[in-house]
């Protein structure tokens, strides 16, 4: 996919408009703020050639008054420009990044495989900052800068205009290297924000698998990892410092000779009578007062080109196609019987390698389908199909007689329910886990789910029963007591049509005896498709696919293809003799 660049219009039109009253507010603060510290050089004038020249203390005091009260409207103005937009700025962020959260969930499945964790938590979070100065009082400042020296020139060339033009030539030549050095920065910020996003992604996967990196002894080499990662992204920011410091040396190159030339032209004109000295030092007060906007536009610009650089990767994430965004996705499913038919449906993750090839069977309303066959056979895939969570690409598959892929996904989910092979849990308590598909559950039908998948026999053991905290991805529980809190999860969802995923994998002989039990009562009125190794739990099914090589290779009820002694036949008698 091509790089997304956000352009200053779209910045304007999104984030800047409607925040149009905000910004006004803000930058009539900065007006009156800017306007308030040009009285300082203004009043010097005055000092100088007048109030000492002539004593008069009446002129002083009313010097002092005005240099006074202007300090203090620029106190009271800076502090309401930063209480304003600061807080507006936090705002927008807060927003942006749950506008992107909901983006980056709505996103289709193969997208999530191929992207870390870590690195998408790092483009929610961290790429949206930057807009903090294009709202908060970066962007205002900008243009405060801009007007005070724009006044402060045109009080400059009052004063002197041969000075003036002096002053201009290096401000030009500095102006022309920030411009340069600014789009030279601007992809050295966005590579900072892929290369943060991906250290983040992997030292997310290291802390998740601690245990794997310490039973193999490889810390080292995880160590060796995240260093060379820390090592670019050091690369990086070194390329940017280098930049930013070629503005701050030419600032500080060129306006050093600005004000040496300031100062021999001044003084040949002092000594000439040409110049009072109250004007030459209001000439370098307000020189100051064009400059430091200047060189402080430099460091707003970094700050705007960082903000540009984080908007351009989440414009690549809001650009992204949602899953099940389709225009002819306009079929709402109400209520549903579970009639789901494949038809001469094929599928692939990579082009040109095809995975499934003319899938075709019908898994009719309340039956069991189950698929059996040897790893990376297809099962998976085909229950990824029937849920939804990827699309074939050739072929159709139908619900109720509708097409899936003109169904509005959320409607059709709305039925489904879901027990997959890693069982995967939230960090918080057994409680809500179990809640998660319909948090505002009644308490008796919790503790119906709760006697169904026999969770009540560990959580008994336990002091907090179900309000006991699991931690991250349920590390405290057993596989077998996670893999019951799952069923107990989608026994409580009631789902139409049912995906058991390995869902007795990790159950042991006793445990697994009793979640036999209650899958038979979760399956009852189901149309229900059953991935299982273990051929012994899917004897009942009402049709067993055999899946080899993505194909179906043999299907029929358990007797009949024990009777064939064909694949499955070969399958369940390895299996038994194990």
């Amino acid at each position: 996919m091509a790089k997304s660049k956000i352009s200053m219009g779209q910045v304007f039109k999104t984030i800047i408009l409607p925040r149009k009253n905000t910004l006004l507010v803000g930058l009539v603060l900065i007006i009156i703020s800017r306007m308030a510290s040009l009285i300082l050089p203004g009043a010097s004038k005055y000092l100088m050639d007048d109030v000492i020249v002539n004593k008069d203390m009446h002129m002083l005091k009313l010097l002092l008054l005005a240099v006074t009260g202007a300090i203090v409207v620029q106190a009271v103005t800076s502090f309401l420009l930063t209480k304003l937009l600061s807080v507006e700025a936090q705002r927008l962020i807060s927003q942006l990044r749950v506008k992107v959260q909901k983006q980056v969930l709505h996103l289709p499945i193969r997208f999530f495989d191929n992207s870390k964790s870590g690195e998408l938590v790092s483009r929610i979070m961290t790429d949206v900052e930057g807009v903090r100065n294009l709202v908060g009082t970066g962007l205002v400042q900008l243009i405060g800068g801009i007007l005070t020296s724009v006044v402060s020139l045109f009080l400059l060339i009052k004063i002197s205009p041969l000075m003036t033009v002096y002053v201009l030539i290096p401000v030009a030549i500095f102006g022309v290297v920030s411009l340069k050095a600014f789009s030279f920065i601007r992809p050295i910020f966005r590579e900072r924000g892929k290369i943060n996003a991906d250290v983040t992604g992997r030292l997310t996967e290291t802390l998740n698998g601690i245990r794997v990196i310490k039973g193999f002894n490889a810390e080292e080499q995880e160590i060796a990892s995240f260093d060379q990662g820390v090592f670019r992204l050091f690369e990086n920011v070194r390329k940017s410092l280098t930049s930013t410091s070629l503005i701050t040396s030419s600032a500080t190159l060129l306006l050093g000779l600005a004000s040496t030339g300031i100062m021999g032209i001044g003084g040949y004109m002092i000594m000439n009578n040409e110049l009072t000295i109250g004007d030459f030092l209001s000439f370098t007060l307000y020189l100051g007062f064009m400059i430091a906007p200047i060189v402080q536009m430099s460091n707003i610009g970094s700050q705007l080109t960082e903000a540009f650089a984080g908007l351009d990767r989440t414009e690549e994430l809001m650009n992204m196609e949602l899953e099940g965004s389709e225009e002819d996705r306009n079929i709402v499913l109400e209520k549903i019987d579970g009639d789901i038919i494949f038809e001469d449906v094929s599928f692939q993750y990579d082009e040109g390698k095809e995975v499934l090839h003319h899938i075709s069977f019908t898994a009719k309303p309340g039956s069991v389908t189950a698929l059996v066959g040897s790893s990376g056979s297809g099962k998976t895939t085909i229950a990824g199909l029937a849920a939804s969570f990827l699309k074939p690409i050739s072929g159709s598959i139908k619900i109720d007689g509708n097409e899936v892929g003109k169904v509005k996904l959320n409607s059709y989910r709305s039925h489904l329910g879901v027990v997959l092979q890693d069982d995967f849990l939230f960090e918080g308590s057994i409680r809500e886990n179990i809640l998660f598909p319909r948090p505002n559950a009644s308490e008796d039908e919790l503790k119906k789910a709760v006697k169904a998948a026999h969770v009540q026999e560990f959580t008994d053991r336990f002091d907090d029963g179900l309000e006991t905290l699991i931690g991250e991805r349920g590390i405290k529980l057993s596989g077998g007591q996670r893999q019951r809190i799952a069923i107990a999860r989608a026994i409580l969802a009631d789902p139409k049509i049912l995906i058991l995923d390995e869902a007795t994998s990790n159950l042991d002989t006793e445990s697994e005896s009793l979640i036999q039990e209650s899958l038979k009562i979760l399956m009852e009125g189901r149309t229900t498709f059953v991935i299982a190794h273990r051929l012994s739990t899917i004897r009942q099914a009402d049709q067993i696919l055999v899946i080899e090589n993505g194909e179906i290779v043999e299907r029929g009820k358990h007797d009949e293809l024990i009777a064939k002694q064909g694949r499955y036949f070969d399958l369940y008698t390895y299996q038994a003799r194990i």
